[in-house]
Formats: C-alpha cells, sequence, structure tokens
C-alpha cells in the first residue's frame, strides 16, 4: 500500500507541476491564461517592485536550498528518498504558482516593436525557448529529472540507481540548456514592461548564480564533468578557449 501510495503522491506532484509549466509559458507570454505578468491593474511601484522581488526570492531560496546534497541528506532523514524529488517537484510549483497568484503588475513600457516581422521572429524566439526547455529535460531523462522514475521503481520494488552523465544533442554546446531555453523565453517579448523586465532580469541572474552551485556539485559527483566542462560552454554556444 505504501508503494502504491508513493506512485500516486509522485503522479500528483508531476501533475501539478505540468499544468504550473503550461500555466508559466501562457504567464510569461501574456497568452490565454487569467492572470499574466503585465494583467491586472497597477498599483505603487514601490510596492509592486517589493513584493515581486520578495515572490522571486521566495521561490529561489526554495529551489537552490533544496537542491543541495547537505540538505538532502538531511531531508531525506524526515522524506523518504523515493519520494525526495517528488515532493521537491511539488514544493518548487507551489512556489510558482504563488509568483503567478500573488504578482504585481508593473506595466510602464520599456519597449514596444511595431513591426510585423520582428514580432513574428520574437514569438518564434518565444516558443523557441520554452520548447528547448521541454526538450532537454527529455534528453537527460525528464521522469527521473522530475521524479516520477524514483516512485515509479520503488513501487515496482526496484532500487534507484543513478543515471550515467550523458551529452545528447544540445549538451554538446552547452552545459545547461534548459537554463538557456529559459532565457530566451524570459527576454524574447515585443513589448516589455517593467514588470516583465524585473522578472526576466531577476530570474537570469538567479539561472547565472544557481548555476555556479550546480556544478560545485556536478564537479564533486562526477569526474567526468571535469572535462565536460573545459571543452562546453556554460550557457552561450561558443567555442571554449584553449
Amino acid at each position: 500500500m505504501g508503494r502504491i501510495l508513493a506512485f500516486g503522491y509522485g503522479a500528483v506532484c508531476y501533475l501539478i507541476f505540468f499544468v504550473t509549466f503550461l500555466y508559466a509559458i501562457g504567464f510569461v507570454g501574456n497568452l490565454v491564461v487569467p492572470k499574466s505578468v503585465d494583467s491586472g491593474e497597477a498599483g505603487s511601484v514601490g510596492s509592486a517592485l517589493l513584493i515581486n522581488l520578495i515572490l522571486l526570492s521566495v521561490f529561489a531560496i526554495q529551489h537552490s536550498v533544496m537542491a543541495r546534497p547537505a540538505f538532502k541528506a538531511w531531508w531525506t532523514k524526515i522524506v523518504p528518498e523515493a519520494i525526495e524529488r517528488s515532493t521537491y517537484v511539488l514544493l518548487s510549483s507551489l512556489a510558482l504558482i504563488l509568483i503567478f497568484w500573488q504578482w504585481r503588475p508593473m506595466t510602464d513600457i520599456v519597449w514596444s516593436i511595431e513591426n510585423a516581422l520582428a514580432n513574428y521572429i520574437l514569438l518564434v524566439l518565444f516558443f523557441l525557448g520554452w520548447g528547448m526547455v521541454l526538450l532537454s529535460t527529455f534528453l537527460i531523462n525528464h521522469f527521473d529529472l522530475f521524479g516520477l522514475r524514483q516512485v515509479y521503481l520503488y513501487q515496482k520494488g526496484e532500487e534507484y540507481t543513478n543515471l550515467g552523465f550523458v551529452t545528447p544533442l544540445f549538451y554538446k554546446f552547452v552545459r545547461h540548456p534548459i537554463m538557456l531555453g529559459f532565457i530566451i523565453a524570459f527576454w524574447a517579448t515585443p513589448r516589455m514592461t517593467y514588470g516583465h523586465l524585473l522578472f526576466a532580469a531577476v530570474t537570469t541572474m538567479y539561472i547565472l548564480v544557481a548555476i555556479q552551485f550546480e556544478e560545485k556539485d556536478l564537479v564533486a559527483a562526477n569526474e567526468a564533468y571535469v572535462e565536460y566542462k573545459s571543452r562546453v560552454s556554460m550557457i552561450i554556444p561558443m567555442p571554449k578557449k584553449r
């Protein structure tokens, strides 16, 4: 019964994540969803700035702290190891949902591009960025990344094994194509408001800082990553200096 419940819990966590991911596309792109980065009545700029920074900080702290090996070692003394990743995914999704729910619009325009061709190109880049994010997760095992493989193996009574270090497709050109996809998606807009700019700038800075911590963990866990790091650029596709 415990194994079945763990699998059900993991499946629910994954479903919440996937709906949140789809909502994020609409939120950033001002598409379809009832509340987006620019929707709603603009209030005090100072108040909106403070609240939005707090919301983004909540996500950044949760997302980074819970990903550290030291935290995982402590956390799995409380939470069963089989559902640790699913719980991380769930809490990350809830932190994003909090942003979507409480985000305060800052609607003054930073830039607005009227050219139809430029608008089309930016829209294509926007969806290419999100597509890169999703495809990159499947290249390194999407279901392991979001906790489903762990609960599936547990439900079958099989021991979890770490996946081998691989560098397929995008990973041959940049070490973090998921993060590159996010950055493209966040900045590719023909109409940039102060609220959207704040979201894009803070998340980009967070990504660049978080990568430094992640890479320390990757180097410590896998010797092959040292050589990989020496020949493949971090986030901008370009030849590495020898």
